[in-house]
């Protein structure tokens, strides 16, 4: 009996002690908020003349590593691929696995990427400093980050903001910075603990974590000029955009079928093909990065053509080459056909019409605008007009629709072989576009302001929710502008500062250090919105478009209460220097 109460009571024992060993949350009860405190550091915060090859974290409370990689920044650079990241119980280890730079302050930024195991509570604000010399560096540069275009929740992630040392030959495309810090979701910085001298300052959205940036996909901004840091640098404003730098080229060039395809390395912003034969005979069309070149009359021979391309960021090719045109028994390209169907008009149907190859010609007995079940009105050539007249690739049908017609729903119909391309190709299938006239109570009676610069020309942009651009004004003597009856619905409004002239937006080229042209958008300040709700009869007036900042460095003798303060105070005076910087 004595045997069987001792064994029951060692099982007892054994059970009461694996429940102890067990790591668990408490039953009931408040959940735990509260993160890890820090117990220890080694080494101390702020030691100097010391050379550690491992960093070791105790804490009041088991710990986890949230992707350190990422999460902790270093400054200034070292090589992350060699540091060994460890979390165990309560301690966290760092091995650095490398020397350190001499008489060189480094800053451990912890960020959120220590966390308790439980609910994954993050220690915040914590810091480890330390110089391997006999003294601190605590010069610091901290500002702003903004994209030119904002994203639509208007939170900034992964954006970092570097600075590389002048006399070092890489560049945020090509290497890490030498020292880095994270923005905050509010797109601020601050970059602390820098030794005394001359940096380049980049910004980029760091999207794949690779700490450089990839001028392909991920925006990026600069200074143009390098920084002296011999004191605190405040209130530095980079913009963030996106220019393709890779090099502009033609890969290879050939015979397609009886065609002549040039391919580029990317898609252009302008191309143009220069030869006699031009829209009588030769004729071409851009698809992507593929540029075709059709003739209605050579075979079997070549003929000397002149190539002009420019693409987004201002790289040019201005070449002549030779086009070799081939008989073939290849089937030729359908002939496609798009449309704006779905928009709505008030008097006038603008219906626009886009084709995959140059259009030779229109047939306008099948050509009309259908209405009820029986109801039409033919569409004559007066009617309809290429953007282009030598790319023939997109054109306009403008047509009135008399007061005395009350129908909502209007078809511009095209029947099967209205359009021929310059292959001789006809549309196979019939074509409709439905547009929706507007009624009365459904119209407003507009809005207007003012953009607040005294720049010249403006590209001011009526936008849909979805970002569209539904009308369009060019100002060039007044920065007031209005539209008139509109459809009641919601709207923004975009301003673009057209500093070179052409009539659209250019981004920035890092290479000739060209910044991109201001773009500013409608924001009510006292709703916290770039949304403006039309009604039906409503006119909105005195509607205030504010600057924003350009890319530079702000100096001010007082805080700035508000942007309308801000704005007064900081923006800076443009010159005419200020405009060449910015042409292509």
């Amino acid at each position: 009996m004595n045997k069987l109460i001792s064994y029951i009571l060692g099982i007892i024992s054994i059970a009461l002690l694996l429940s102890c060993a067990k790591q668990s949350s408490p039953m009931g009860g408040p959940k735990d908020e509260a993160p890890p405190e820090l117990v220890s550091m080694d080494p101390k915060n702020e030691s100097t003349n010391i050379n550690p090859s491992e960093i070791n974290l105790i804490f009041n409370e088991f710990v986890k590593l949230e992707n350190p990689n990422k999460q902790i920044i270093i400054t200034p650079k070292i090589n992350v691929d060699e540091v060994e990241f460890l979390a165990t119980r309560n301690r966290v280890n760092i091995k650095l696995n490398q020397e350190l730079e001499e008489n060189t302050t480094y800053v451990f930024n912890f960020q959120k990427s220590i966390q308790d195991i439980t609910e994954s509570n993050p220690v915040e604000n914590m810091k480890l400093v330390f110089s391997t010399g006999d003294k601190i560096d605590s010069l610091k540069v901290s500002g702003k980050t903004a994209y030119i275009f904002p994203p639509k929740n208007r939170e900034i992630k992964d954006v970092l903001v570097g600075l590389y040392e002048d006399a070092d030959t890489t560049d945020l495309f090509i290497a890490p910075p030498y020292y880095i810090a994270q923005t905050d979701t509010a797109g601020n910085f601050e970059i602390t603990n820098i030794k005394a001298g001359r940096y380049r300052v980049y910004a980029w959205h760091d999207d794949n974590n690779s700490l450089k940036a990839e001028y392909k996909t991920e925006a990026y901004g600069f200074l143009e000029e390098p920084i002296d840091v011999v004191e605190d640098i405040n209130n530095i404003h980079i913009n963030l955009f996106k220019g393709d730098l890779t090099e502009l080229k033609i890969n290879r060039t050939g015979t397609t079928g009886s065609n002549f395809d040039i391919i580029l390395s990317k898609p252009p912003l302008e191309y143009e093909v220069i030869h006699e034969d031009l829209n009588e005979s030769l004729f071409y069309r851009l698809n992507d990065k593929n540029l075709r070149v059709y003739h209605t009359n050579i075979r079997e021979d070549s003929t000397q053509i002149q190539l002009k391309v420019r693409d987004s960021v201002g790289f040019e090719i201005d070449t002549t080459l030779y086009a070799k045109f081939m008989e073939s028994d290849r089937k030729k390209e359908e002939l496609e056909i798009t449309t704006n169907s779905g928009k709505s008009f008030l008097k006038t149907i603008r219906s626009e019409w886009r084709s995959n190859k140059p259009l030779k010609s229109i047939n306008f007995d099948s050509l009309l605008v259908k209405y009820d079940t029986a109801g039409i009105i033919p569409i004559k050539p007066e009617n309809v007009y290429f953007t282009d007249s030598i790319k023939r690739t997109k054109f306009i049908i403008e047509i009135n629709i008399p007061d005395t017609l009350t129908f909502e729903t209007y078809k511009i119909y095209a029947g099967d072989s209205t359009l021929q391309d310059i292959e001789n190709v006809y549309n196979k299938d019939k074509i409709e576009a439905n547009y929706k006239k507007l009624k009365e109570d459904r119209l407003a009676d507009g809005l207007s302001g003012k953009v607040n610069t005294e720049e010249r020309p403006i590209i001011l942009q009526l936008l849909n929710k979805n970002g569209d651009i539904l009308q369009e004004k060019y100002l060039e003597e007044s920065n007031i502008f209005n539209f008139d009856r509109i459809e009641a619905s919601e709207y923004r409004l975009r301003a673009v500062i057209d500093r070179n002239k052409n009539k659209r937006w250019d981004t920035g080229n890092y290479y000739e250090k060209r910044q991109p042209e201001p773009v500013y958008f409608f924001f009510d300040q006292e709703n916290k919105s770039g949304e403006i709700m039309l009604r039906g009869g409503w006119t909105l007036t005195d509607l205030m478009i504010d600057p924003r900042r350009d890319t530079g460095i702000y100096r001010t003798e007082k805080p700035t209460p508000n942007l309308e303060d801000e704005i007064k105070l900081e923006w800076p005076e443009i010159t005419e220097k200020d405009l060449a910087i910015n042409s292509p």
